[in-house]
């Protein structure tokens, strides 16, 4: 079915997070450390820990790197004990921003935050103030591919949807708990995505013009930028007209 394409956000935001491969690394180790912490060090029975690895190795992290801090997540190693802490507010337009962080000081924390927002036009919010407007969910993205094979191989392997976009990209959505077994079915097929990622999904989007756009992805670019932040989800529908201007 035709719909709604994330394809174009998703590259933007690699995009800006490939300038930064440093910083990027540094939030990656802090997410395997807390998963493994959680759920155990064998990505097996650990989903969450996989899906941190598998972000990992798509950003060229050695293996070695990632190996310790699974060891350190895991107790084999001394590591930070890091808090996980879920900021929600507003931007432009009455658009809906949650900022997902990983902490060894709250008051830090909440302070840069709140700072990016005050900054950057938006609005700190409550718990809970913005967080019903999203469900989790699975995306795989390709950007290009037979669409029939995909859809058969993907809702084989219980994916909920299937969205052909107008530019060629294909994007298969699956529930947290199938992703897995739906991404793997697709590589099996030798069907490779171009991205793939659980993600919160909001339940309707805020379209925003190129002067608003601008402002916006300075707030979450900065919000990004933060030593604490390990994602930022949003409900801005930035076009690829748009996006082709910032």
């Amino acid at each position: 079915m035709a719909g709604h394409s994330k394809w174009h956000n998703i590259q933007h935001r690699k995009g800006a997070q490939d300038a930064k491969r440093g910083k990027i690394f540094t939030k990656l180790i802090k997410e395997i450390v807390v998963a493994a912490k959680a759920g155990g060090g064998v990505i097996e029975n650990n989903p969450s820990l996989r899906m941190v690895i598998d972000k990992a190795l798509a950003a060229n992290m050695k293996r070695e790197t990632i190996d310790n801090a699974v060891k350190r997540g895991s107790g084999d190693l001394d590591g930070d004990n890091f808090e996980e802490i879920r900021y929600e507010g507003y931007g432009l337009g009455g658009t809906a921003i949650m900022v997902d962080c990983l902490s060894d000081n709250r008051n830090r924390t909440v302070g840069d935050v709140r700072h990016a927002f005050s900054k950057h036009g938006g609005n700190l919010g409550t718990d809970g103030s913005v967080a019903y407007l999203f469900s989790k969910q699975g995306f795989i993205s390709f950007e290009s591919g037979d669409e029939e094979q995909i859809m058969e191989v993907a809702l084989d392997a219980g994916a909920t949807d299937i969205i052909s976009n107008s530019d060629g990209s294909i994007e298969v959505i699956a529930t947290p708990e199938d992703f897995f077994a739906v991404k793997d079915a697709l590589i099996a097929a030798k069907l490779e995505p171009a991205h793939s990622e659980v993600t919160m999904e909001p339940a309707n989007r805020v379209e925003l013009n190129l002067e608003d756009a601008q402002k916006f992805m300075r707030l979450i670019e900065r919000l990004e930028d933060l030593d604490d932040t390990q994602e930022v989800y949003h409900n801005a529908d930035i076009t690829a007209e748009v996006l082709a201007q910032l």
